[in-house]
């Protein structure tokens, strides 16, 4: 999940703009566009009150970085089937019967049921979950309710993607780094194929790089398109990702290309990192990888030597069982080669001291200690629980000035599976409360059968939602939720970087669709907490956030792009890192005080099942949709009006299988009916399959859930303890088995 774009801040200032003409009547703002999590900076055009057009920004520097998405995106808001009143459930579960009622009635019996759960079940009975879409706008304030009402179990999509990266950076050298594209000399993309309408603004700055003669690496099962421009692709078997950065790692130490002198004065665990390596020599790594060794060798060599490199943030390693390890080796990498912190390379940007950050907003530090311990999951899988992130309180606070980093919103959550499992009624206590915000729980995390028996099970369900999705199809009440262009916004990298940019609202939202500011601001009052959320309105708490600067909202707005601080370099000269030794650390001192093993591994696939003989990969997302959204767009459905599994020409040899056909995918844990596409790219015995598919034009309701329970991939991620990261909890999604069957079935 990218952030700002990587920019040099003088070129942002002297920038010269060209006035655009206007068509008379139609006036502009400058917005950053949520239609997906890379917050791309756009202009809307808007005549009579409503927006007409979005077009890619005014300011040189972020000019192309604009896709499909955000073109559609109008269109898509103004569909009439887009929910304008809160709904109330009248009849059973799931049965599709909703009355209209107002926000004040629907919170006045929100608040009292969820008051009684918490009396008679203590306030860990209440959970909630959000998106990364929600999560940009959420401001911490959700989080502050929960701290201040007892409640940890918290979790979002970004459990799966980038959220758990970030905490899991956070072990070696205190923060997550952010790559400089501007000045480095090698990329290397681990399965992530950033594309013209997907991932837009990576998909540039990788494009500029190599233009100046950047070198790039790929690692892919597939020969994406990215692969297809590298210098060196490395198609390797899928989720064998931390068995192949062992390999870099046996050449880089064994050959004596790491910065000797970074490695001495600020690591710990050379000698017993040097030592877990020396397990892997290529001749393992290439059997556990199926590519030449020599190719690894070089690919390794190219990463060492070539100047400052970056290794970008990827969600293949966000989903496997071996992510930690993986993730962990990605920041070795960095580290030991001299890469962290310096121009070039991954930069460890810290808070922007101009503004009060969401750390400071969602304020940890009134949830005690005993209701911390409670949070799910955390005995099993505690790396981005409080169990472990805890832990960085002093070094973060010495480095970073204050206590709580929650970077990416990542670093003090309750995995999906141990939250829906207590849901379910199979936890160490009940979760009888559920609330989800721009999410789509049914669908986005691994278990579909079991979250809906969780959903299935709950004395209160409330979505705060835009459209009626196949888990707000399961809610008691539904409130509606405003846009992107309906409301302000001030971005702030997600806690990632110090940039800061403001987004300005373009138009009124419809109907009674509210924010999700004021939608904790109704839960606040429901519950005889309204000091929890003292402001008035959003823009009066960007004003509090803004107070260091000296502005208000309205004169940043009017007077700023982009906010940052000023850059530096090698700052862990003075402060060290913000880990316990103040080290980055080779081997983690907190993964081994919590009982795992302090260095990376690499769990081998388990036992091939001869039923199930191919492996599915699930996770990539048709550049027309962003996760579960955007299939009620016609343009978008146009685009993608079937589910396709991707197979290579080979394995449609072997299985009989016709391009276009209809097919069954199926593993232990369920089946889905999905379309043949034939495809040069892929290797044999793995199939591709899309994340998020449902058909808004389906039947709603429990037992249908528009299409979801026919196609939709959350019904194949299993997420048992084989398929588990075992310090995360998060589900290995990257190479499950799986088989092909043949059916006379069809989608209508």
């Amino acid at each position: 999940m990218p952030a700002a774009a990587p920019f040099d801040p003088e070129a942002i200032q002297n920038a010269v703009y060209t006035e655009r003409p206007l068509k008379p009547g139609v006036t502009t703002k400058r917005t950053i566009c949520q239609s997906c999590d890379i917050a791309c900076s756009v202009v809307t055009e808007i005549k009579k009150g409503r927006v007409v057009k979005v077009r890619s920004s005014d300011n040189p520097i972020f000019r192309d970085n604009i896709c499909m998405k955000a073109i559609i995106a109008p269109k898509g808001f103004a569909h009439p089937n887009r929910i304008l009143h809160p709904l109330k459930r009248v009849g059973e579960r799931g049965s599709g019967e909703w009355e209209q009622v107002s926000w004040d009635d629907a919170f006045a019996d929100i608040g009292e049921r969820l008051k009684t759960i918490i009396k008679e079940h203590g306030p860990e009975a209440w959970s909630v979950s959000t998106s990364q879409w929600n999560t940009a706008t959420d401001h911490g304030i959700g989080r502050r309710i929960m701290n201040h009402i007892g409640s940890p179990n918290w979790t979002s999509g970004v459990a799966l993607c980038a959220g758990n990266t970030a905490a899991i950076n956070r072990m070696t050298y205190g923060w997550f780094p952010f790559g400089d594209f501007n000045n480095t000399e090698c990329i290397v993309l681990m399965g992530h194929n950033p594309r013209r309408h997907s991932w837009t603004p990576m998909y540039n700055w990788i494009r500029q790089a190599q233009a100046r003669g950047a070198k790039l690496i790929v690692t892919d099962p597939r020969k994406s398109s990215s692969a297809e421009r590298a210098d060196i692709w490395l198609p390797l078997k899928v989720g064998s990702d931390a068995a192949m950065m062992f390999g870099w790692l046996k050449v880089i130490i064994d050959e004596e290309l790491y910065d000797k002198d970074f490695v001495e004065n600020w690591t710990t665990g050379f000698e017993e990192l040097k030592s877990r390596v020396d397990e892997y020599p290529l001749e393992r790594v290439a059997k556990l990888t199926g590519c030449d060794p020599e190719m690894i060798a070089k690919a390794a060599r190219m990463y060492a030597t070539s100047g400052p490199a970056v290794i970008p943030w990827t969600p293949i390693t966000d989903m496997q069982r071996n992510s930690t390890s993986a993730i962990r080796l990605q920041s070795i990498l960095r580290a030991i080669t001299g890469n962290v912190d310096v121009p070039g390379g991954e930069l460890l940007q810290g808070f922007n001291p101009d503004i009060v950050n969401e750390s400071t907003i969602e304020m940890h530090e009134v949830l005690s200690d005993a209701q911390k311990a409670k949070q799910l999951g955390s005995d099993k899988h505690p790396a981005f629980t409080y169990r472990a992130q805890e832990r960085f309180r002093e070094p973060t606070k010495r480095v970073w000035g204050q206590e709580y980093a929650n970077l990416v919103m990542g670093c003090y959550m309750t995995p999906p599976s141990s939250l829906f499992n207590a849901m379910a009624g199979k936890g160490p206590y009940p979760v009888k409360a559920f609330f989800f915000l721009g999410n789509n729980p049914v669908m986005s995390y691994a278990n579909m059968p079991l979250i809906i028996e969780a959903m299935m099970n709950q004395d209160l369900i409330v979505a705060h939602e835009q459209f009626m999705t196949p888990s707000a199809q399961l809610a008691d009440y539904i409130l509606p939720a405003d846009s992107w262009l309906e409301r302000p916004w001030l971005m702030d990298t997600f806690g990632w970087t110090s940039m800061v940019r403001p987004s300005e609202k373009s138009m009124e939202p419809p109907g009674e669709a509210r924010t999700t500011f004021e939608f904790w601001k109704h839960l606040a009052g429901a519950l005889d907490r309204p000091e929890l959320v003292p402001w008035e309105t959003l823009e009066s708490f960007y004003d509090y956030r803004l107070e260091p600067t000296g502005k208000t909202w309205d004169e940043f707005v009017a007077s700023t792009d982009v906010h940052f601080a000023k850059a530096e370099y090698r700052k862990y000269r003075k402060t060290g890192f913000a880990t316990p030794s103040g080290k980055v650390e080779l081997k983690s001192s907190i993964l081994g005080d919590l009982g795992f093993d302090p260095l990376p591994y690499f769990r081998e696939d388990p036992p091939v099942d001869p039923n199930y003989p191919l492996k599915l990969f699930t996770g990539v997302r048709e550049d027309g949709f962003f996760q579960t959204g955007g299939r009620h767009i016609p343009e978008m459905r146009k685009r993608h009006p079937e589910p396709l599994v991707f197979v290579s020409p080979g394995t449609a040899k072997l299985y009989d299988l016709k391009e276009d056909e209809w097919v069954e995918v199926e593993n232990e844990l369920g089946s889905i009916s999905i379309k043949v596409a034939i495809k040069e790219a892929m290797p044999n015995g793995l199939i591709r399959i899309p994340h998020g598919w449902w058909k808004p034009e389906m039947k709603q309701g429990a037992g249908h859930l528009s299409g979801a329970l026919k196609y939709a991939d959350a019904q194949l991620c299993r997420d048992d303890e084989d398929y588990l990261d075992r310090e995360q909890g998060i589900p290995h999604l990257k190479g499950v088995p799986c088989r092909i069957n043949k059916t006379e079935r069809t989608a209508k």
